[in-house]
């Protein structure tokens, strides 16, 4: 027996589909499939692609993670039912952080699940980052002081969107809003709100079924006088933006009076 055979057929009584019609559903005799749970037999890959579309999980985590023990139902469902995070590692084996520069950033959304797309970013090394899959992706704009152009954002990978933290930082990939960096609070009905940490950039929310990744901050690649002046930028803007608000309610309150 094996964790996949474990996976489909508790997958498959907890659909409560009969193996008779899951075969059919995958295009295949019963007694094949039969074999596939009972783990006298491997699937091929055009199977295990059938599989993991049908359940939509990728095939990584039919393969590798025990999902009597994970709420599947919580997992992101990713636009398209994507199987697979193409990743590169190096000669021991080693994740790679890939770093889509600013050139690369307009062809992310057309090849991020392409791993000749992939191989071609630049990769860099980070050794005190730890476990986890890492990615780089540039700053644009000033809606996130201090970061600013031409500043790497450097992401792990969330596979759930219950891992989402509300306050925390992400990079979000989505088909409408391409590459952004703001900061999330989960909302209900499946939503999240984003906010800028420049007041001038009003919040908004993004459908959880719109986004196709989501990355966690984890450390930025910045000149740090660069940095000192996007902050300084920023808090001059932010202060005629509060002194507006200001007289704008200074207005509102001598109009009530009148």
């Amino acid at each position: 027996m094996s964790l996949f055979s474990d996976n489909i057929r508790s997958l498959r009584v907890k659909h409560q589909v009969s193996q008779e019609k899951l075969a059919e559903k995958l295009s295949i005799t019963r007694g094949r499939y039969v074999k596939y749970e009972d783990g006298t037999s491997e699937a091929p890959y055009d199977i295990l692609k059938r599989i993991a579309q049908y359940y939509q999980l990728s095939i990584d985590i039919l393969l590798s993670v025990d999902v009597r023990k994970i709420e599947v139902d919580k997992l992101l469902q990713l636009e398209n039912n994507r199987l697979i995070l193409p990743i590169q590692v190096d000669n021991s084996g080693e994740n790679v952080i890939e770093v889509v520069t600013q050139k690369a950033k307009a062809g992310y959304l057309n090849g991020y699940a392409d791993p000749e797309y992939i191989e071609q970013l630049q990769q860099i090394s980070l050794p005190f980052l730890g476990l986890g899959k890492y990615r780089g992706f540039p700053v644009e704009g000033d809606s996130m002081p201090p970061h600013q152009d031409g500043d790497i954002i450097v992401g792990r990978y969330v596979e759930q969107l219950g891992e989402v933290l509300s306050g925390k930082t992400y990079i979000v990939i989505t088909r409408n809003e391409g590459v952004v960096y703001k900061r999330l609070n989960k909302q209900i009905n499946n939503k999240l709100k984003v906010s800028s940490d420049n007041f001038f950039y009003p919040p908004y929310e993004i459908k959880a079924s719109h986004i196709l990744e989501i990355w966690e901050y984890q450390c930025s690649i910045s000149r740090s006088d660069a940095q000192t002046e996007a902050l300084e930028s920023s808090t001059i803007k932010n202060m005629f933006y509060e002194l507006k608000n200001e007289i704008n309610d200074l207005k509102r309150s001598v109009q009530v009076n009148k």
